[in-house]
């Protein structure tokens, strides 16, 4: 009996220190600030230990100049989260924290990573104001060969009193996603391979993109054209109705050619109610009446195209980007509500989630799938900016491709680096991928575009994801019927490499 105990005794101890191992490979860094000699581990944090959250201490960083920076930091063992997939989070209360002059400045929980490239930040989105003990996260993906890693935490340019408590830094993802048994699609053909298109429509551009270029799909914008910022008439309801009618109505005859010609679309709602701000976030995170009114219109659409056979999935809209904080419910929860209206109209169709901010890969780091099925996950591919909009957005040109892009080697590899996120989204919770737009400014030097274009397609396919080519027949910068001349606007009398390399990749495609 006494042989018994023991034996039993030693399997606790083994399972305990089992368990406490398997903890350690999941938590690479806490502290709740109760830990002996705390204060020889955090720079500057010695007479800052005050009253904790659900324990005995915490931080505190109090500062009565916003114009001065105090913060206290300690190092993060960088050989355990090299290339992985982290969590950052915190424990935080605020009172009176001045608003910074930029966005980045104010209450720090940041992650200092240093490559060789340079030093990478990534940090908790905190407000200003006062608010009690509210836990945040940040997800952040650690890139490879980081040489140190280290966590700040303080106030930057604001003033006020910040406390800091349950300092935590975790591989993987914040929350458990549901991983589906089935791939799914969101159509029975091989690959979906085609190009956004409208809002201006042209039966003979259909017919042209079906027959000779032998597209199967199309992105179909209902666009009001380049969208402005603090767009007056996005803001008024009754103006983005009246928008949407005609918009609607031009939608309608594209869809009559697309099934005529046997295309199959997305209809993308390229504008949301209440347009954007000056720094490009939806006005609708911020609003209720406009999130009313998105969950309103996706009813409209989908009572309108519910017997429409040719329209596979709708895509709920167009690069959505979130406020860093103060917002209303986030982009998942909302779309989840638009979900549901969609589907109690028209109950089979797929919709297209794309993350924010901007449909960036990066994206899908931030997030797990919607508790909803039949969803297909997008983004857009556009990195390096500098390169793809040289002298559109950035005033900056004859940046090469492949080729060095500050201080960074641009090539096949880095951009399959560029989407890890989306790679690994779709490997982790076996989910359908679309690249809903990608595309490079026509102009790059030494037909930069053409090999930009080639190598993305190349990735797209080896992870079998549908794509869309940004755009057919819209602005000439983005056309691959016009050539690498920006002075000359108009379409080129030899077929270009971009061009044909679209085409090449169209005449593999099935028609439904």
């Amino acid at each position: 009996m006494r042989n018994l105990i023991i034996i039993f005794a030693l399997i606790l101890l083994f399972c305990a220190t089992g368990l406490a191992i398997a903890e350690d490979k999941v938590t690479v860094f806490k502290c709740n600030f109760d830990e002996p000699n705390v204060t020889e581990t955090w720079t500057d944090a010695k007479e800052r230990i005050t009253e904790g959250y659900k324990s005995p201490h915490s931080l505190l960083i109090e500062n009565e100049n916003a114009y001065r920076t105090i913060t206290c930091s300690t190092q993060i063992p960088a050989d355990r989260i090299e290339g992985r997939l982290i969590t950052v989070s915190a424990v935080v209360k605020a009172d009176n924290i001045s608003q910074p002059t930029n966005h980045w400045n104010g209450i720090k929980v940041m992650l200092i990573l240093e490559t060789k490239e340079g030093k990478q930040h990534s940090q908790l989105p905190l407000g200003a104001g006062s608010f009690q003990w509210t836990p945040m996260e940040q997800i952040v993906r650690v890139p490879k060969g980081i040489k140190r890693a280290r966590l700040v935490l303080g106030l930057e340019k604001s003033s006020g009193r910040a406390w800091f408590d349950d300092i935590r830094v975790s591989i993987g993802r914040a929350k458990k996603g549901k991983r589906f048994d089935t791939k799914f699609k969101g159509h029975d053909l091989p690959r979906l391979r085609g190009v956004v298109h409208g809002p201006l429509f042209n039966e003979k551009n259909i017919r042209i993109l079906a027959e000779q270029w032998k597209a199967n799909q199309v992105r179909w914008q209902l666009n009001p054209g380049p969208m402005k910022k603090n767009e007056v008439w996005a803001k008024d309801l009754d103006a983005y109705d009246k928008w949407l009618d005609g918009a609607l109505d031009s939608s309608d005859r594209a869809l009559a050619a697309c099934e005529k010609y046997g295309l199959m679309v997305v209809v993308d709602l390229h504008c949301p109610p209440g347009g954007l701000s000056d720094d490009g976030v939806c006005l609708m995170f911020s609003n209720k009446q406009y999130q009313d009114k998105l969950v309103e219109v996706w009813g409209k659409i989908a009572r309108r195209y519910k017997e429409r056979k040719c329209v596979y999935a709708y895509d709920l809209i167009n690069e959505p980007v979130e406020p860093k904080a103060g917002g209303t419910i986030t982009w998942p929860e909302l779309a989840i509500k638009v979900i549901d209206t969609i589907r109690a109209i028209d109950p089979g169709k797929p919709v297209v989630f794309e993350p924010g901010p901007w449909g960036n890969p990066e994206g899908f780091d931030q997030i797990v799938p919607l508790d909803r099925d039949g969803v297909i996950y997008s983004f857009h591919m556009y990195k390096p900016h500098i390169l793809t909009h040289q002298g559109v957005h950035e005033q900056r040109t004859g940046v090469k491709y492949p080729g060095v892009i500050d201080r960074l080697m641009w090539n096949k590899d880095r951009l399959e680096e560029a989407m890890i996120a989306a790679i690994d989204f779709q490997n982790e919770f076996n989910v359908q991928i679309y690249v809903g737009e990608f595309s490079a400014i026509r102009w790059a030097p030494d037909n930069s575009a053409y090999r930009y274009l080639r190598d993305c397609i190349d990735l797209f396919e080896k992870y079998g994801w549908d794509w869309s080519y940004h755009a057919f027949r819209e602005w000439h910068g983005w056309s691959v019927e016009h050539g690498c001349d920006k002075g000359d606007v108009s379409p080129s009398i030899q077929q270009t490499d971009r061009e044909r390399l679209l085409r090449s990749w169209f005449a593999k495609n099935k028609r439904p």
